[in-house]
């Protein structure tokens, strides 16, 4: 579960629902100041239990460098309703249509502007299949702390465990086992209390079924690297981006799926699994970096 770092926004950024054809997705957005010159928009897809507020320290940094960003909470997570109680109705399909509408209606007004898809855990599996089911829609794909397919076994050995308990108690009941079990293990709280309640009522307000859903998928993803390797040789940019450690894909997993789509490994020193969360400045310049790099000048050649 990722922490974020703190609540308040910057001024560059502000909270909104985006209405789509498909439902109202809650968001945060954050724009450039005055002069400066928008270089492209990035979406932020939060990982299995997270939020949009992942990203709130990546925003401003973001902005600063010239990028519209918005991160957005998925079907049937935290502030964004799910509307139905059956897993089948946050089946990756489903996650990867959504995530289109959003970025149509996001991009309204804002027509020929480049659009950068970062997906964290969970997201990156959404992201890669947004980019595999239309593949011009996104000018390049960032997978943050994801794995080329399953999560590790001890993983999904707990993954189990959690939905076996989803089943058969309500959300509030799993919540204290999980604090109970973090309590034994030495895991403390956040020192700041708006940010564990932040954690305790994001949690509640998840739909059960979404939950359910994400945690099958994270179980049983296929490792689809050779789809996406084929369209990074057509022409798709993409990063691989981790921490020095990582509990759901061990690093040297991404390292390997790196290397076989043929891409950079940027690793962020001083972050595990939430490089956004846990060391965001350093995490917003690499992903800034290298968006920059994506661009051409009007002969072709990349920028210098």
């Amino acid at each position: 579960m990722s922490t974020p770092p703190f609540l308040d926004l910057p001024d560059t950024a502000r909270a909104r629902r985006v209405p789509t054809p498909r439902g109202a997705f809650a968001c945060l957005e954050a724009a450039p100041p005055a002069g400066v010159p928008v270089r492209g928009t990035a979406l932020l897809v939060p990982g299995f239990t997270g939020g949009k507020e992942d990203f709130i320290a990546l925003l401003d940094p973001l902005a600063q460098r010239g990028y519209r960003v918005a991160a957005v909470d998925q079907r049937g997570q935290y502030e964004t309703p799910g509307g139905a109680d059956d897993p089948a109705a946050y089946d990756r399909g489903t996650l990867v249509a959504d995530l289109a509408a959003f970025g149509d209606a996001l991009a309204d007004g804002h027509a020929g502007v480049p659009v950068h898809l970062v997906g964290h855990s969970f997201g990156g599996l959404v992201a890669r299949s947004a980019v595999l089911a239309a593949p011009g829609r996104y000018t390049s794909l960032v997978l943050m702390s994801t794995g080329p397919a399953a999560i590790q076994d001890s993983e999904a050995a707990r993954l189990a465990m959690l939905e076996d308990a989803l089943g058969s108690h309500t959300l509030g009941q799993v919540w204290d086992a999980m604090r109970a079990m973090d309590a034994e293990a030495g895991i403390l709280p956040p020192s700041d209390p708006r940010v564990a309640d932040y954690l305790r009522t994001r949690w509640l307000a998840n739909t059960p079924a979404a939950l359910l859903a994400a945690a099958r998928q994270l179980r049983t993803e296929p490792d689809r690297t050779p789809d996406l390797a084929a369209l990074i040789v057509g022409g798709l940019p993409a990063l691989v981006l981790s921490g020095t450690r990582d509990y759901a894909w061990p690093v040297p997993w991404q390292a390997e799926t790196a290397r076989r789509l043929g891409v950079r490994h940027a690793v962020v020193d001083g972050a595990a699994h939430s490089p956004n969360a846990e060391a965001p400045e350093p995490t917003a310049k690499e992903l800034a970096d290298f968006w920059d790099g994506t661009a051409r000048n009007a002969d072709g050649r990349p920028p210098r």
